[in-house]
């Protein structure tokens, strides 16, 4: 076990929102090192939204956690002592509020997923249908129950507290993640602060940022690892591969940790590696969790030693790449053959249904984005058919091995009545799909050209498999 460099006196300038595995693995990992290296009071007060359990979890360990860097050859075990508080939301929506008011915050960091922004993230604005933000548009002044209302109710406080802005960073695997933040807060300010706005304008930066780092949840491996070398239980343990990444946009409202000294790339323009990351490696993610969950295996390890499907995965990264931006210091070839070394990795266990969750909010951007370039440009757009297709016969909700598949989604009971509706032909469940309004993304599903080649390649999924769809979008 590596001890932490940090000092048992430091203080707490970063508020962290969404406490989960892939924040302690990431931005938790790069802020320590950037203290080590460089000094200040960088501590993270994280917030876990939804579950009390880890936030507790962590209170009792005094905010020590073990980070468990999985390479091929063994362990290295890192002790994490970064963040100095957590707490739970649920019922300390006040307290986050007051927290975003100190002046001693300086970066608010956000991990809470897609589906965690109350976005309609295709059009980039609020999604007037989700509950909690029609509530917080509806009672401006009421404990605000959404992930916006609850920073525009913090930025409020600090307005009026005389304090200076702050640097809001989403750190989710969304397309422009700081401009689109900025979009949603200074809508829903306008509507109800609108006072406010220019503030928020005027003195607050919402920088995008590019995060990779691959992050299974954690097991009773991952404990037990932690157990032996510590001599005592640590359930806030958490595993990862020994590669990272992290691009932010050079857009600070004050000071900020040395991050570059732990190796952040701080540039002028995250939007080429963020293209790439998105269709190479989240795009690839997306194609294996779904091809892998219908043919019954476990991890992307298990996925990738699958000679068929390896190659499906690199055929898809090389479509992928036909339509990146040109930008400087880009490798996407190296960057693809890095992927198929680091999803091969057999000490890391990313399961397959974990990258599976929530597909309806993952899929625009990942595969029918770039699939939109590609169909536009006439180029091949099979592996991203065949994304689609697997997609849509995960949402039948059984595997060909007969095991049954949670579709855990925010548009599980559209994405169900669509596809009843439809019946069992797949050109109409392919046209069924496309009359959700959040999937109906720059026409792709409608497209003649894609919604045939999705149909052909459902069909043998559900007929002959995942193994043999995948050999047969090779030859498309």
């Amino acid at each position: 076990m590596i001890p932490s460099p940090l000092p048992e006196t430091l203080g707490v300038g970063i508020l962290h929102l969404g406490l989960g595995a892939f924040h302690r693995a990431h931005q938790a990992a790069f802020t320590q090192d950037a203290i080590a290296a460089a000094g200040g009071d960088w501590g993270i007060e994280a917030v876990s939204m939804r579950n009390p359990a880890l936030a507790e979890t962590l209170t009792e360990q005094g905010g020590r956690y073990t980070l468990i860097e999985r390479y091929p050859e063994g362990p290295k075990l890192l002790e994490m002592t970064v963040i100095r508080k957590a707490r739970a939301l649920p019922g300390n929506e006040l307290r986050l509020v007051e927290r975003m008011a100190d002046q001693a915050i300086q970066i608010v960091t956000i991990t809470v997923t897609e589906k965690g922004y109350g976005a309609d993230i295709g059009a980039r604005r609020l999604n007037r249908a989700n509950s909690a933000v029609t509530h917080d548009l509806a009672h401006a002044e009421a404990v605000p129950q959404s992930l916006i209302g609850q920073i525009v109710a913090g930025l409020a406080a600090r307005h009026d507290a005389g304090h200076g802005g702050l640097t809001l960073m989403s750190c989710d695997n969304l397309p422009e993640n700081g401009d689109l933040l900025a979009a949603l807060v200074l809508e829903f300010a306008q509507e109800t602060k609108p006072n406010l706005a220019g503030w928020i304008s005027s003195t607050c930066c919402f920088p995008n940022s590019m995060v990779d780092r691959i992050t299974p949840a954690a097991t009773d491996e991952t404990y037990a690892i932690a157990q032996a070398a510590l001599g005592h239980p640590d359930r806030a343990a958490i595993e990862t591969e020994p590669f990272r990444q992290w691009v932010i946009q050079d857009s600070f409202a004050g000071e900020r940790p040395a991050w570059e000294q732990a190796g952040v790339q701080i540039v002028p323009d995250v939007a080429p590696f963020e293209t790439m990351k998105l269709r190479l490696l989240n795009g690839a993610h997306s194609l294996i969790a779904y091809l892998g969950a219908l043919a019954g295996l476990s991890a992307v390890r298990d996925v990738m030693a699958q000679t068929d499907l390896a190659n499906v995965v690199q055929a898809h990264m090389a479509l992928a790449a036909q339509m990146l931006p040109p930008a400087a210091g880009l490798d996407a070839e190296s960057y693809a053959d890095a992927l198929t070394s680091r999803f091969a990795n057999p000490a890391i266990d990313h399961r397959c249904l974990q990258i599976a969750m929530d597909g309806s909010q993952k899929l625009p951007q990942r595969i029918f984005a770039p699939a939109r370039l590609q169909l536009d440009a006439g180029r091949g757009i099979e592996t991203f058919a065949l994304a689609t297709a697997a997609w849509l016969r995960f949402a039948e909700g059984v595997n060909e091995k007969g095991r049954q598949l949670d579709l855990n989604d925010p548009l599980a009971a559209d994405i169900r009545a669509a596809l009843a509706q439809a019946g069992t032909n797949p050109e109409d469940r392919v046209s069924a799909i496309a009359t959700i309004p959040a999937l109906a993304h720059q026409g792709v599903l409608e497209d003649q050209r894609f919604s045939r080649r999705t149909a052909e390649l459902l069909n043998i999924l559900e007929q002959r498999g995942a193994i043999a769809a995948g050999q047969a979008a090779l030859k498309m």
